[in-house]
């Protein structure tokens, strides 16, 4: 029964074109939505009120053909804290992380990794830290430090 929903389901979505949308404003992975992001002068900015609800907000930059995928999440302690959607370890399932309350969950083995420690811990199944800043009213992610991620996509 099951299985016959999910072919009908699969078969609706494609083709209705429900895929259309995707194109120009987000990219979809396995978990959910990826935001596009441009670079401008050599720096990607987020605005701070986009991003400060306590909610994981994945990203994606395009290089040379290259999806590289981050997350950003403002944790209970007030830090908006960012990191790749990857891992040095669980990196090759190109699962990413989701988010459970206070904790990034890695959707390849499960790991849980509470945000306050998200750019803080590093190595192993932990989210690979991505450097950041705020700016005035924004989050400011330089090109060159979103460049080395790319090894994990």
């Amino acid at each position: 029964m099951l299985r016959k929903f999910l072919f009908a389901f699969i078969a609706v979505v494609l083709t209705t074109g429900l895929f259309a949308p995707f194109e120009s404003h987000a990219v979809f992975g396995i978990f959910g939505e990826y935001k596009k992001v441009k670079a401008v002068d050599g720096e990607v900015r987020i605005p701070l009120n986009k991003v400060n609800d306590g909610k994981a907000h994945h990203f994606v930059y395009k290089s040379d053909g290259k999806e590289i995928k981050f997350f950003v999440v403002k944790s209970r302690d007030g830090v908006i804290r960012a990191a790749f959607d990857a891992c040095d370890v669980c990196f090759p399932a190109k699962k990413g992380y989701t988010q459970d309350g206070d904790y990034m969950i890695c959707n390849n083995c499960g790991r849980r990794f509470h945000t306050s420690q998200v750019n803080v811990v590093e190595g192993g199944c932990n989210p690979a830290p991505l450097r950041r800043a705020n700016v005035g009213d924004n989050l400011v992610i330089k090109v060159a430090d979103i460049l080395p991620g790319a090894r994990f996509f």
